[in-house]
């Protein structure tokens, strides 16, 4: 049902239908960055439990800063209809979160002397395609089974690197929004003022 078919639905004028002030968000499981976030999570879980050894303070850490990622994003997406400003600050905390684990991975192929490829390294393009193609998200539990922790870390860091810049963009269509139609009070003001006005012709 759209919104207007609501608003019938309920016995309320159409003209009222100006002055809805709480934008209607998409779910945001359907956000691309959301479910690359939500595999960084699986991955980095798997990998914390294979690859590092229990007790070590790194799991807790790694874990939740992908936790983090993945939640943020879930909880901005959920506050958009009520604060702007909430919004952007938890996807804010979304991306650190993320650029925090981005330092765990860096951090782990630099002291273990492993790879971190570059440009140059002949895997390099094919690693990018493929986390940037569709057939991860529905392959990726099983192909982390066959990669060791030098191809993992660089598939995961590979995805950061794509979540962070998505989530760069969404900043700024965030902040250019709320710059051109302002906080919730701002709507709630204009909406009410729509209403008198319509109420005076």
């Amino acid at each position: 049902m759209s919104v207007r078919d609501s608003l019938n639905a309920q016995n309320i004028p159409k003209d009222n239908t100006a002055n809805i002030f709480l934008p209607q968000h998409g779910h945001y499981r359907n956000l691309r960055v959301y479910q690359i976030t939500e595999i960084i999570y699986d991955i980095t879980y798997y990998f914390t439990q294979k690859y590092l050894h229990r007790g070590d303070r790194t799991i807790d850490q790694m874990v939740q800063a992908a936790r983090s990622g993945k939640q943020n994003i879930a909880e901005g997406n959920q506050a958009a209809a009520t604060s702007s400003e909430t919004e952007i600050k938890l996807t804010n905390v979304a991306k650190a979160s993320l650029e925090e684990l981005l330092t765990d991975y860096e951090d782990y192929l630099r002291v273990r002397n492993l790879q971190q490829w570059g440009q140059l390294h002949p895997r390099y393009d094919a690693l990018r395609q493929y986390a940037r193609s569709e057939k991860i998200m529905q392959d990726y539990a099983q192909q982390i089974k066959r990669l060791n922790d030098e191809e993992i870390s660089n598939l995961c860091i590979t995805l950061i690197h794509q979540a962070t810049y998505l989530l760069h963009k969404l900043l700024i269509t965030m902040q250019n929004r709320f710059v051109t139609e302002g906080g919730i009070k701002e709507q709630m003001y204009n909406a009410r003022a729509n209403y008198r006005n319509s109420q005076n012709k």
